[in-house]
């Protein structure tokens, strides 16, 4: 199961850098303002799928905020049935790390901290993908809530999170 150390650092409201040091792998994907996104000093883009079903899908399961369980199951069944595929890691900063390397196509998962989210979702930014809270606003740090994807399928991505978890 991946593990990772994840850190930002946010100036003036907002996120400068961040980096997810994933320990098993010895693999370190960190970014900066303006500069891209790298893994291990190779840059890296997000995948180029370009509907949800071509995508590789990760997610994770809430730890403690059951209230949205139904809803989020039936996206579950939604998203298996169709999409390329889903995942659930165990590690909300490797699966963005992973959405920013195009390792995994899109993320979404709810009941999340911002040290969770925080430096991934930058990474996947300067990356060249997109990244919102489930209505597709920027609430993404602090709302508990995430959607994050390259920027093709960002849009249908979004909009399917949104209609099970409202």
């Amino acid at each position: 199961f991946p593990y990772c150390i994840s850190i930002a650092l946010m100036e003036d409201e907002a996120i400068v850098a961040g980096a997810v040091y994933e320990a098993g792998l010895d693999e370190c994907f960190y970014a900066w303002k303006g500069g891209g996104a790298f893994l291990n000093d190779k840059q890296i883009r997000v995948s180029k799928a370009s509907k949800v079903a071509d995508s590789l899908i990760a997610t994770g399961f809430p730890y403690t905020n059951f209230s949205k369980m139904d809803q989020f199951i039936e996206s579950l069944n939604y998203f298996m049935q169709n999409s390329h595929g889903m995942r659930r890691l165990g590690s909300a900063a490797a699966d963005l790390a992973y959405v920013a390397c195009g390792r995994i196509d899109a993320f979404y998962e709810y009941d999340l901290k911002a040290w969770d989210v925080a430096a991934g979702a930058f990474i996947i930014q300067e990356a060249g993908g997109k990244v919102s809270d489930f209505s597709g606003g920027n609430n993404y740090l602090f709302g508990r809530q995430i959607v994050a994807a390259n920027s093709l399928v960002f849009d249908e991505m979004q909009t399917i999170v949104a209609g099970y978890l409202k």
